[in-house]
């Protein structure tokens, strides 16, 4: 049975984002997960082999989740712990991520406007959406740690190596065990080279055929 790819979008994005991986994927079928609107999860049909794939905040979101049972997991851009610790140096200082959730409470428009230039995305092509689920995933960054759901065994990792949210050092301390495939980019890897991600994800649909 030919695999399905489950994709999860990051933080501040919605299904739209995964538009021009999925015209590169050359029609393997897609379902999508939409994180901050209404949260249904997809219909799947009964041993389908599924590839389950989370860009940024979508894959942290898998790791908590799991709402399916996968064959292959694969991130992008993603990571299994956000805030640093004395035990994770690499993070994102908590009082930075602090500071943009008390930002968020009065001006969420401001604060997302921000977030979007910062990871290189066309501010006007997304919109604010629902801003407790927003909320809600920014105190899941502050709190999550999934460091111990990462296995070497069947896990993919596409990263940019001048990613602006995800530091090299963060990727590398996310997934110590696991090969690490490395683009000359930032944060947004579906949209910046969607054919090179597709690539990856067409070999390992042959493989699970």
């Amino acid at each position: 049975m030919t695999p399905v790819l489950l994709l999860v979008h990051g933080w501040g994005f919605d299904i739209t984002f995964w538009r021009p991986l999925q015209k590169a994927l050359d029609g393997i079928e897609c379902v999508t997960l939409d994180l901050f609107k209404q949260l249904n999860y997809p219909p799947l049909q009964k041993g389908q082999p599924i590839i389950a794939i989370g860009h940024s905040y979508g894959f942290f979101w898998l790791l908590k989740n799991k709402p399916v049972d996968w064959q292959v997991l694969v991130s992008i851009n993603g990571f299994s712990k956000f805030v640093r610790d004395s035990d994770f140096p690499y993070g994102i200082e908590p009082y930075i991520l602090n500071r943009m959730i008390s930002r968020f409470s009065i001006d969420p428009k401001t604060v997302y406007q921000d977030f979007m230039i910062r990871c290189g995305a066309i501010e006007s092509k997304w919109h604010l959406q629902n801003s407790k689920a927003l909320m809600d995933g920014l105190n899941n960054l502050l709190c999550w740690d999934m460091r111990s759901k990462i296995t070497s065994n069947e896990l993919l990792v596409l990263a940019g190596n001048t990613d602006p949210i995800v530091s090299k050092e963060m990727t590398m301390a996310s997934f110590i065990k696991t090969n690490i495939h490395w683009h000359q980019s930032g944060h947004l890897l579906p949209l910046q080279d969607p054919n090179w991600c597709a690539m990856f994800l067409k070999q390992l649909c042959k493989k699970y055929q």
